[in-house]
């Protein structure tokens, strides 16, 4: 019976042993997957992070706790742009997450995965995975993630001239977005739904209503950051309408309005206002009421534009335009010439629409060979692309399909599962009983034996109580003998050991006694090893101490930040600041955002100020810290200037330690940055 208790303590102690592993594996999981989120650590630091918790979670063989360690590793390799890693491992999350049913980590994982392949458009893996992040949202769930998912859908369509499937998709994610409330991100994704809109009524001849749908996604450009670029871009898309629907009149006059508002979005997009003076030349062309040379004037001055910028797309456009030009003119060689340009780089980015035009006009300039030539291959072409259109509808199609039969076949594969562990239980339940017997039959077997040889125990008992006798006088003896040993030892210790060590230190000590250049150099010596061990020390606790927001240690990294990028950026540059701030009274979140400030602003003057010198300063003055970031840079017209990403982002720091920026700016005499925040409740 005893064996059985001690058995049954070792399994209790063991589970008891396994699970307190488990917790520790889990604690030191978590804190690495909270250093991995920790901005004090560098971008490899926390990559490193990362991977640690996901090797330690694997060693777990606890497939909750990798998914959980892989997911955040998956947004250290996004944030490193590993972007090979992210996608992988992604694979894998959906894979794992299927297997656990864990229906949020499957949305994420596949909508991670969608927008990747978005990213590198590849149209029918994003389509995928997108379709697959929907099957797991409930059927009336109101979720921005699900209305983006079925945007992104309609849009992959919309590209694959799938107009019945994107149309649906984009009104559902219109349906959903209009019913959270609105931000600057939702307004933009509604924007886009609207847009998306009216691109796919205009391709299906409904013209009144893509119109309208230009017109809804414009009533959100108010909302969006940079939103008066949406606007152009929807004014443009509706000018395009009216063109189909022969309002040429109406087109050219939102083509020309776009002209006039050409400082609004030149600086963001440079080619848009080459492209806008090549469609109102387009426009007036195919109205067939046009001055010859205005109409050349127009096309001549897009094309050095689209030369200047190098943009082969619109240099192609323009050309193919400048073609059909000629031939209404019948300039046979001009028209030659642009057509076979257009062809020329419509191969190069693979632009099927620009090659079938191009060939049409070079098969109508000759009537010999090379007509024939061109017409046959406008018409090889063509019956490509139907070919291609009818394998892309059918490859959507498939996709779809394939997902259905994958889910149906999943359900099979849980039923059969499900199946198959009810069976295991039993056989587990089965086996329990037969260990549970033959445990029984050995207690009972072991308890006979334990009978029979009771008496011959008994029998011995005198006999071991004499040895037993025999083994205390012996262990009086043993004892006696290790006491003597004890004495022995410590006497050793005090003669033999301490007495070494004290004559090693007299020796130390006389070197203070003697004099010389050899005792010089001895303690020099000393000395010099003491002093690389306080250095050593000096470091280890500068580098333990050191907290990029602590103290007087913020102006320090400051500092290092102003040298390190003017040295970088080959910037003369000055730096003050006064002793009258207490930082280490500043949150965290306020020293990493003013760091943030300055570093995009010397990025900034970098990129576009031409500077050669800057000055940054920062006092204390009625409450408030002032920043200032001045240089003597090429500056630029504050009234005009749209804010860029970098300024709105400096900005948006700004605001969220309630704080206010100004940028004073003229062109030829440099550029003023001001920030100020309140000192006190940070």
């Amino acid at each position: 019976m005893l064996k059985q208790i001690i058995l049954i303590g070792f399994l209790y102690f063991g589970s008891i042993l396994y699970l307190g592993a488990q917790n520790k594996a889990l604690n030191q999981i978590n804190a690495l997957i909270e250093q991995s989120q920790d901005l004090n650590f560098d971008s490899n630091q926390r990559l490193e992070f990362a991977l640690r918790s996901s090797e330690l979670a694997t060693e777990t063989q606890i497939d909750s706790l990798i998914l959980k360690a892989n997911r955040n590793l998956s947004v250290s390799y996004f944030h490193s742009e590993l972007y090979d890693k992210y996608i992988s491992l992604n694979r894998g999350n959906f894979e794992l997450a299927k297997k656990l049913n864990d229906s949020s980590s499957i949305i994420v994982a596949a909508s991670n995965l969608g927008s990747s392949y978005r990213y590198f458009e590849e149209n029918d893996s994003s389509y995928y995975f997108y379709s697959q992040s929907l099957k797991y949202f409930s059927p009336n769930e109101i979720s921005e993630k699900k209305a983006t998912a079925l945007l992104y859908i309609a849009d992959i369509l919309q590209i694959e001239k799938i107009y019945a499937g994107a149309e649906e998709s984009a009104i559902k994610s219109i349906q959903i977005l209009s019913r959270l409330p609105k931000n600057k991100i939702r307004s933009d994704k509604l924007w886009n739904a609207y847009n998306l809109l009216g691109i796919i009524s205009k391709e299906l001849g409904h013209y009144q209503a893509a119109i309208d749908y230009y017109d809804k996604s414009n009533a959100y450009t108010d909302i969006i950051d940079d939103g008066y670029l949406n606007e152009i871009y929807s004014i443009n898309n509706k000018a395009g309408v009216y063109r189909r629907m022969g309002d040429y009149a109406k087109a050219i006059e939102l083509y020309k309005s776009l002209l006039e508002a050409r400082n609004q979005y030149e600086g963001e997009d440079p080619s848009f206002y080459a492209t806008i003076l090549n469609n109102v030349a387009d426009t007036e062309l195919e109205s067939g009421n046009y001055n010859f040379q205005t109409v050349q004037g127009q096309f001549s001055d897009a094309y050095r534009m689209a030369n200047d910028l190098d943009d082969d797309v619109l240099k192609m456009n323009v050309a193919l335009h400048t073609a059909k030009l000629y031939k209404e003119e019948q300039v046979l060689d001009s028209v030659v010439k642009y057509a076979n340009e257009a062809l020329t780089i419509s191969y190069e980015v693979s632009s099927n629409e620009i090659k079938q035009e191009a060939l049409l006009l070079l098969a109508d300039t000759d009537d010999g060979d090379k007509g024939k030539y061109y017409l046959k291959e406008h018409i090889r072409i063509s019956d490509s692309l139907l070919e291609v259109d009818h394998a892309v509808r059918n490859k959507y199609a498939r996709i779809e399909f394939e997902t259905d039969e994958l889910e149906a076949q999943n359900e099979r594969i849980e039923a059969e599962n499900a199946q198959i562990s009810k069976e295991n239980l039993y056989l587990v339940m089965l086996t329990l009983g037969v260990i549970f017997f033959a445990i029984l039959l050995y207690i009972v077997i072991l308890q006979r034996v334990k009978n029979r040889k009771l008496e011959m125990m008994q029998m011995q008992q005198k006999a071991n109580e004499d040895i037993y006798n025999l083994m205390l006088v012996q262990q009086d003896k043993v004892d006696e003998a290790r006491a003597k040993e004890k004495v022995r030892v410590s006497k050793e210790l005090h003669d033999g050991v301490l007495g070494r060590l004290f004559g090693i230190r007299l020796s130390l000590d006389s070197i203070n006694l003697k004099e010389g250049q050899d005792a010089v150099l001895t303690r020099a010596k000393y000395i010099q090893q003491l002093q690389n061990v306080e250095q050593d020390i000096r470091k280890i606790s500068h580098e333990l101490n050191t907290d990029f927001v602590s103290g007087s240690g913020f102006m320090d990294i400051v500092q290092e930040l102003v040298e390190n990028q003017a040295v970088a950026y080959d910037l003369a540059y000055s730096f003050k600041f006064t002793d009258d701030i207490d930082w280490d009274e500043i949150s965290n979140k306020t020293k990493i955002n003013i760091y943030r400030v300055i570093q995009e602003s010397m990025q900034n003057i970098y990129k576009h100020a031409n500077a050669n010198q800057i000055e940054i300063s920062i006092s204390l003055e009625k409450g408030l810290i002032c920043l200032n970031i001045t240089d003597d840079g090429d500056g630029f017209d504050s009234a005009k200037t749209k804010k860029g990403i970098g300024l709105k982002n400096m900005k948006s720091r700004v605001e969220d330690i309630n704080g206010t920026i100004t940028f004073t700016s003229e062109k030829g005499n440099g550029t003023l940055v001001n920030v100020k925040f309140p000192y006190i409740n940070l």
